[in-house]
């Protein structure tokens, strides 16, 4: 979620994920597993795997608990369940623009059922590439102020492939395309540089800007989508101010 609320929208994932840190969990455990049917159990050579691998830490999910899916996934059994990635688009209230990505074993139960989400929040889905045009891939790193110097973060991130450091209110904001992110947060890591937040994203090229109200609606929009066990990500346009966060 983009916007000049940044710090208040990683504030406000953070609590979710821990209020429902199984579910978060689980998603995660999917994304791994399938990463590995993919492509192997190999995140050197699997650079699916090594994201979720990423995302899962980010969640706090256990060293184990990660070995656990990657084993699982690799065993010769076959348990007879088949996911499939899906990107669905649409538009929520007043026009915002919602990207969904999900990972589902029933393609024909979860359409429907996201149309119904989008329907329920005031919105409606897209034809595939109606949305998606407005976004860019990109890694996203959030530090907050007190972790970094500017000279000690220009010296490690620009050399490691960022793309472009930006001071906010609250702390700095690296972005780098999605094949220099690992290399960047390992510099980042050897630079002893603390970070807050990390993860490769759709970045919008324009933004909505949203008051309370349709801030709020669009954070409930948001909270249904995550809340459906299929769906991994959710990418929107809209800038959504603090107060509605708080709320």
């Amino acid at each position: 979620m983009a916007g000049h609320s940044k710090w208040a929208n990683i504030k406000h994932r953070k609590a979710r994920q821990d209020a429902v840190k199984g579910k978060a969990w689980s998603k995660c455990s999917r994304a791994i597993m399938v990463a590995v049917k993919n492509a192997g159990p190999d995140p050197e050579t699997n650079l699916t795997l090594r994201y979720a691998i990423v995302d899962a830490k980010a969640v706090n999910m256990a060293k184990n608990t990660i070995e656990n899916a990657i084993k699982k996934a690799s065993g010769k059994g076959d348990e007879g369940v088949r996911y499939e990635e899906v990107r669905y688009e649409g538009y929520g209230p007043s026009g915002v623009a919602v990207i969904i990505d999900v990972l589902t074993d029933n393609v024909k139960r979860t359409a429907p059922e996201m149309r119904k989400l989008f329907e329920k929040g005031s919105g409606n889905l897209a034809k595939p590439g109606s949305v998606a045009f407005g976004f860019a891939s990109k890694g996203v790193i959030f530090i907050e102020t007190g972790n970094t110097t500017e000279e000690q973060l220009m010296d490690a991130a620009l050399d490691a492939g960022a793309d472009d450091i930006e001071q906010t209110e609250g702390g700095w904001e690296v972005t780098c395309e999605p094949t220099q992110f690992l290399n960047l947060r390992q510099a980042l890591e050897t630079a002893a540089i603390e970070v807050m937040s990390a993860e490769i994203t759709m970045l919008p090229s324009t933004l909505v800007d949203c008051d309370a109200v349709l801030g709020g609606k669009i954070l409930r929009m948001i909270d249904s989508f995550e809340e459906h066990d299929d769906v991994q990500n959710v990418y929107t346009n809209a800038d959504i101010p603090d107060e509605a966060m708080e709320e």
